[in-house]
Formats: C-alpha cells, structure tokens, sequence
C-alpha cells in the first residue's frame, strides 16, 4: 500500500485545473492505485488526483459498492437536487450544507483507456459533482450554504447519548453514512 500525502484548502494544486489523460502508462496505474489507497487510508468516499498533487483528470470514488475509476469524466446529464452535509478531505474537521443534483451522468474512461458511461444518484451523485469540482480547481467550500461547521471522526464517548440526531431526527449511524468525505 502506497500512500500519498494529501493536500489541504490553500495548497495551490487544489486551485488548477487538471490536464486530460492522454495515455495509460504504468505511472498512471501506480497513481490510480495509490490514490484509492490513500483514499480508504483516510476514510473517504473520493479522491481526485489534484489532491495529492497531481493535475491529471482522474478521479476514483467509493460509496461502499466498490472502487469507481473515472478518467477525463464529463458530466452529460443532471437532474434533481439535494441539499446535505458535505466535506473533504482537503479540508479535515470540516463541514458545510451543499446542493448537488440527485442524479448524474457521467462519460468517462476507464484504466484500459475504453470510454463508458455510469449514472449515481444520491450519495453517488454527489460525490461524481465535488470529484469533477476538484479537476476544475473548484473547492466545495465555494458552495456552501451558509457556515462551515466542525466534525469529528472520534467515536462517542461512553454514557452519551446516541440515536436520535436532535435536527433530522435520523439516526446518527444513518446521517454519518450518508455524508462520508470527498
């Protein structure tokens, strides 16, 4: 396992925007995989190469149903909106309220350089939108509705109170699933 560094919000990289991948090479590969190293490492839902220093369009996500590689992604179609809590990895400890489509389209290639195309929707959705933000230079902190707000990853302490989540009166465990950091 190869692990790269990540970069935080200030880090220039993260304000470019990436050059296409124009051929798979065994560089390519090396950094696809240690990007989705990196991002398991860390916790995330996706990684975009800008964040560990590289401008190359290449992004790979994971919501729980295994790795998602996209090479030069290009949205084709949105539709919908939701509006949830969002961070990244960019930004660790933080937090912001962010509308996104509820469904995207997305062409792309895949590590054999073929083109596809996939859709998400929901959690998917939008973590294929702050992924391709990325590569355009574009952090989601420039779309947040209202404050950032502070979050932990520390699990409870013993004898709080757990549940029930006092705003949406969804569970906790269900909220910390759905958000995940990009």
């Amino acid at each position: 396992m190869a692990l790269r560094q990540i970069r935080i919000m200030g880090d220039e990289k993260l304000t470019k925007v990436c050059r296409p991948v124009q051929m798979m090479t065994p560089r390519t590969k090396l950094l696809i995989r240690d990007m989705l190293d990196t991002m398991y490492d860390a916790n995330g839902v996706g990684l975009a190469a800008p964040q560990v220093g590289i401008l190359r369009r290449i992004v790979v996500i994971d919501i729980g149903d295994g790795p998602l590689v996209l090479i030069n992604p290009e949205i084709l179609e949105t539709s919908g909106e939701q509006t949830g809590q969002e961070g990244c990895l960019s930004l660790p400890g933080q937090a912001g309220m962010v509308t996104r489509p509820n469904y995207v389209k997305v062409k792309a290639l895949n590590e054999d350089m073929e083109e596809f195309v996939t859709e998400g929707e929901e959690l998917l959705a939008r973590a294929i939108c702050h992924e391709c933000d990325h590569l355009e230079g574009i952090m989601y902190v420039e779309k947040v509705e209202g404050d950032l707000f502070e979050v932990s990853d520390e699990p409870e302490e013993e004898g709080e109170e757990s549940g029930q989540s006092e705003e949406s009166g969804q569970s906790e465990e269900s909220e910390q699933s759905e958000q995940g950091e990009a």
